[in-house]
């Protein structure tokens, strides 16, 4: 049960990251654009080309999901990505987080099983002398 829910959820968070990445570049999921401080966020992201750099890290990261090679580089690749889009959410657009929260339940699955390979950073000491 526990190698499907890692196998599903790492093929799903890459479908995500990928197709919401792609979406970035090709547009063919079109979307309203966000309206007040949310707007002018994502216009000022746009504006200064700071998106190229988010969407090209979404389909690199996930495209290594879905092809399960450097799994944990794409773990550490979507960490902080997750966490500015839960924070904008939060912040700006409260209204469409579920996904942002769907993300986040599907990369801690994949960590969960990935863990021990995050277990040194969490040491309360370095190793250095």
């Amino acid at each position: 049960m526990k190698k499907a829910a890692y196998i599903v959820s790492r093929v799903l968070l890459g479908l995500m990251f990928l197709i919401f990445g792609l979406n970035g570049f090709l547009n063919f999921i079109p979307q309203p654009p966000p309206t007040g401080v949310a707007g002018q966020f994502l216009g000022a992201m746009f504006v200064s080309h700071y998106l190229v750099a988010v969407f090209a890290l979404q389909v690199i990261a996930g495209g290594l999901l879905l092809l399960n090679r450097f799994v944990r580089a794409a773990l550490v690749i979507l960490a902080p990505l997750l966490v500015n889009i839960v924070l904008f959410h939060l912040c700006m657009a409260p209204a469409a987080i579920p996904p942002a929260l769907i993300g986040i339940a599907l990369w801690s699955v994949v960590f969960y099983q990935e863990r021990v390979a995050f277990s040194p950073l969490l040491a309360a000491k370095g190793n250095a002398s």
